[in-house]
């Protein structure tokens, strides 16, 4: 089954109006040279109105890079579902190993999350990804499945394959370190197997591949079978980066 193609650019916290607007019309861009793939910017919660009104009616999707569970109430600084709806947000990033890793994310809330972003009408991201000891010591298979499992505890399984699933390693994270296509392509392989144990329809889910994707490495990642396509940290902070990246094998 061909998947359609999705190239995400999760700029994380950095990025003003300036940059904002360069990487914007560089994403619209791209996406106009490449119609058959999806193309995704995720700015910063202070740029999302900025970069919705920017993107207009063009081909480029809108994500948060977080978003809390409940609907409302007294949780400061956060932010709900219905907030990113109306500023025009598709999607949501959902436990990125940073958010993991620095402010507590769980497999539980990470599911909390998911549940309510697809319950929202908007499309959850959740990542998954095992650290450089959990790889050494074997862990991998173990790690990925209980984190997929967590986050999509809560989906009926002919919903699951709705959630995108984005294979994050932490160590391959800002680490210049990457997979090799054959390790990204066993790990996706793993997930797509677990999610047709699920009951879900594997072959339409989406799985991204994220961990220093650049230019001079995705042509050999996108050529595996179960690789759907890439979130890009660093390289999505340079227009010319995250444009060779959305055009890969051109």
């Amino acid at each position: 089954m061909a998947r359609r193609p999705m190239l995400a650019g999760n700029w994380k916290m950095f990025g003003d109006r300036a940059l904002a607007a360069d990487l914007i019309d560089a994403s619209i861009a791209a996406a106009k040279a490449e119609p058959g793939r999806d193309v995704l910017v995720a700015p910063p919660f202070t740029l999302l109105d900025f970069a919705a009104q920017r993107i207009a009616a063009n081909q480029v999707l809108l994500a948060a890079q977080d978003v809390h569970w409940e609907p409302k109430g007294a949780f400061t600084g956060e932010v709900s579902c219905a907030m990113l709806r109306e500023v025009g947000c598709t999607h949501a990033i959902v436990g990125h190993s940073e958010r993991r890793q620095h402010f507590g994310e769980t497999d539980a809330s990470a599911g909390d999350k998911v549940a309510a972003v697809l319950g929202a009408g908007l499309t959850p991201i959740l990542c998954v990804g095992e650290t450089l000891a959990e790889r050494d010591s074997g862990a991998t298979a173990a790690v990925i499945e209980r984190q997929v499992r967590g986050g999509l505890a809560r989906i009926a399984a002919d919903r699951i394959a709705e959630v995108i699933v984005a294979y994050d390693p932490v160590w391959a994270i800002g680490t210049g370190k990457v997979a090799t296509p054959a390790q990204a392509q066993e790990v996706h392989a793993r997930i797509r197997g677990l999610l047709a144990s699920l009951g879900a329809d594997a072959d339409a889910a989406r799985i991204l591949y994220g961990g220093s994707v650049k230019p001079d490495n995705v042509d050999q990642l996108m050529a595996q079978a179960d690789l759907d396509g890439a979130l890009v940290g660093g390289a999505s902070l340079e227009a010319a980066a995250f444009t060779r990246v959305v055009r890969f094998g051109a």
